[in-house]
């Protein structure tokens, strides 16, 4: 019974760790994409281009990821029997913000596709890299579990 276990919990932490990578690559990818289309006039070929870039992108790539990522890693989770530790609940709180921050990039994505322009080039630059700081705390909270 313990190998069954020792196995889940292999391929729950492997395929967490596979769509998380999907995840956060869709998430550096879109602001880049709004960054190519912010110069783009609305309702121009090139526009349209780079919203049903960015449709596709959140599509295929980011909603299914998202989805995969939170059910794994509250699987990984329950398997662990983490959830009085302290570092889980740091994680998940970050991991929260993760979520938040990739709804707030939705609908500013499809705010832009629709012709809007939200924010500013220098903005999307300054977003691009919450993703990055937020994966670098997470693995540091979940590799080193400092409390």
């Amino acid at each position: 019974m313990q190998d069954v276990l020792s196995m889940t919990y292999l391929w729950l932490k492997a395929g967490h760790i596979i769509f998380m990578v999907f995840w956060l690559a869709g998430l550096f990818m879109l602001p880049r994409q709004m960054i190519y289309l912010h110069p783009a006039a609305a309702g121009s070929a090139e526009s349209d281009l780079w919203g049903k870039r960015m449709g596709l992108l959140r599509k295929v790539i980011l909603t299914p990821s998202i989805i995969v990522v939170w059910i794994l890693g509250l699987l990984l989770a329950q398997t662990l029997s983490a959830w009085g530790e302290g570092w889980l609940h740091a994680k998940l709180l970050l991991v929260l913000l993760l979520s938040g921050f990739h709804g707030y990039l939705v609908v500013q994505s499809k705010k832009m596709a629709a012709g809007e322009r939200p924010l500013t080039e220098k903005q999307l630059r300054m977003i691009g890299e919450v993703p990055g700081i937020l994966l670098a705390l997470i693995v540091v909270l979940v590799v080193v579990k400092p409390f």
